[in-house]
């Protein structure tokens, strides 16, 4: 018999009351993943892969083969166009499609901004 369970039944038969139950302190291994990694600081470069690989799929061909995006800084997506035209196009007409269908695929935190850069 352990000390622990010697102690129990000895309260028990002195008619104590029970002390309160420890709380459960286990978790999943996915909530220390998550943990691990925001303390990593990878969770916010995880969401940029994301959002670059999902460039394609979200604007069409098109589209992508005018303008990559380059980088996700603090919610904003840095996008490089090649040509001039494209550019006034994309920032003037596409962007709010863009900018919508972006926060609707990853939460209007990740991705706030797009701004496109000639390059």
């Amino acid at each position: 018999m352990t000390p622990h369970q010697r102690a129990h039944l000895i309260r028990e038969w002195r008619g104590l009351p029970e002390p309160p139950p420890k709380p459960d302190r286990q978790t999943t291994a996915a909530a220390m993943i998550d943990k691990v990694m925001a303390s990593l600081g990878l969770r916010e470069r995880l969401r940029q892969e994301e959002v670059l690989r999902a460039w394609q799929e979200i604007v069409g061909d098109f589209i992508a083969s005018h303008a990559a995006p380059q980088r996700l800084d603090k919610g904003v997506l840095i996008v490089q166009v090649l040509q001039p035209t494209m550019h006034y196009e994309l920032d003037r007409v596409w962007k709010p499609q863009i900018l919508q269908k972006m926060k609707d695929r990853f939460g209007t935190r990740v991705v706030k901004e797009i701004r496109f850069r000639i390059g």
